[in-house]
């Protein structure tokens, strides 16, 4: 199982945006998905950057195992957990 998280309709609303990263990673570790697929867009780029800035955060960072740039897909990143 694989949780999806697409960002289209709220990238312009800064707080929505990192609830619903901050709910997909508390969603992830509470149904143990190993995968969460984050499509922030191809757009400009700043969207993903904020993303990955998101992911790499201390605190945030402690709670996955890996993060991979979908090399098929600029607009798309995969959070993988081990549980």
């Amino acid at each position: 199982m694989r949780l999806k998280l697409d960002l289209h309709d709220i990238y312009n609303k800064s707080r929505d945006l990192d609830q619903a990263l901050h709910d997909i990673i508390d969603e992830a570790e509470a149904t143990k998905v190993k995968t969460v697929e984050i499509i922030p867009g191809k757009g400009s780029g700043a969207l993903k950057k904020r993303v990955l800035r998101f992911l790499d955060r201390k605190d945030i960072k402690a709670r996955y195992h890996r993060v991979e740039k979908d090399s098929r897909n600029f607009g798309r990143v995969f959070v993988h957990f081990k549980h």
